[in-house]
């Protein structure tokens, strides 16, 4: 994967991807890079459309209050986050509460979260077979391609002029 062709293929999704829903499902799950667990995190709409992800090294408050800036920067703020019982992510949204002077109200319903949770096995599974990663930058990049082809797959990005394509030949439509 070329040093250009990752950022490229973020801007060209954001850019196609559908327009972000009032309540947001966020999560996160954990995987080895270099033999030490590093967390991505994921926010969906209520439709089950990424709006946005993120790999992290740490997971705790800073970590989640970064992603929720950027997650809402990319789309609207949405009405209400559902996150499961973890403390970092309640931490986080309430200091960007604090920080930003908005409001973001919180429903803590694990099994609202079980559609994020069946994402994560495709994507882990994928990853299983790849053996694992050997540095952040790289596991970053591949986990940003499979996460737009699990959009793609699931067509939640918008439609490409009235053409029918496979996910595989919109992955190379958004490539520049």
């Amino acid at each position: 994967m070329g040093r250009s062709l990752s950022p490229a293929l973020g801007k060209a999704f954001h850019k196609k991807k559908k327009r972000a829903g009032s309540r947001w499902r966020l999560d996160e799950t954990y995987i080895k890079v270099k033999g030490q667990w590093r967390y991505y995190y994921r926010a969906v709409d209520k439709k089950n459309s990424v709006l946005d992800f993120l790999l992290t090294a740490k997971f705790d408050k800073k970590a989640t209050l970064h992603f929720l800036c950027k997650a809402i920067g990319r789309n609207r703020q949405p009405s209400l986050i559902n996150i499961d019982k973890t403390g970092a992510n309640k931490a986080g949204i309430k200091s960007y509460n604090n920080e930003t002077h908005r409001r973001l109200n919180i429903s803590q319903c694990k099994y609202l979260n079980s559609i994020i949770e069946q994402d994560h096995r495709f994507i882990k599974r994928k990853t299983k077979l790849m053996l694992g990663f050997n540095s952040f930058t790289v596991a970053q990049k591949h986990w940003l391609v499979l996460s737009l082809f699990v959009c793609l797959r699931k067509d939640k990005c918008k439609k490409m002029r009235d053409e029918v394509l496979s996910p595989a030949d919109q992955f190379y439509a958004l490539a520049p």
